[in-house]
């Protein structure tokens, strides 16, 4: 029974499956995505109180609190608390520019995108214009040969007064 589970459906994607067939890329962008994430929640009004109230309480506990109960005193000028903040910020500055180096690329490509889109916008502009200008050529060789209401008018009144003056025409049309 538990062969049969492993025969490939057409629902799944052919090939090896586990650990060792993931790509770098996909783990890549993960570990991009991560950056973006570890970036952003770094620039968070949020972060910095967190952080201020983190180093607050750190400073508050090794001043106040009895000797040895301090785990980072004063006399040693806190020097738990300076590896720790320089171990945050030696894998912030780098996250960062990662995060900044994605955001770049995000950038070009839709740079990219946005001058293909205004060299179609200016492709297609152009072909309208030449199609106006086509059409107003177009209108201007016929314009003469355009029928206007006054000579349509005075055409008919022409035929009114001819058929008016010859009584005989308007007889023929009458049987």
């Amino acid at each position: 029974m538990a062969r049969a589970n492993r025969q490939p459906s057409l629902d799944a994607p052919r090939g090896r499956s586990g650990m060792l067939q993931r790509s770098p890329q996909q783990s890549s962008d993960r570990f991009g995505r991560f950056s973006e994430a570890f970036a952003r929640a770094m620039g968070t009004s949020g972060f910095l109180i967190g952080m201020t109230v983190f180093v607050a309480v750190w400073l508050a506990w090794n001043i106040f609190m009895p000797p040895q109960l301090q785990f980072d005193p004063a006399a040693t000028n806190f020097t738990l608390l300076t590896l720790i903040l320089s171990l945050q910020a030696s894998y912030a500055a780098p996250l960062i520019l990662l995060a900044q180096n994605r955001q770049d690329d995000r950038d070009r490509v839709q740079i990219e995108q946005d001058r293909q889109r205004a060299e179609r916008n200016l492709a297609d502009t152009e072909y309208l214009a030449r199609e106006v200008v086509a059409l107003r050529m177009a209108v201007n060789d016929f314009a003469d040969q355009v029928v206007t209401r006054e000579v349509l008018r005075t055409e008919l009144r022409a035929l009114l007064e001819k058929l008016d003056n010859n009584p005989e025409v308007d007889e023929g049309a009458t049987r």
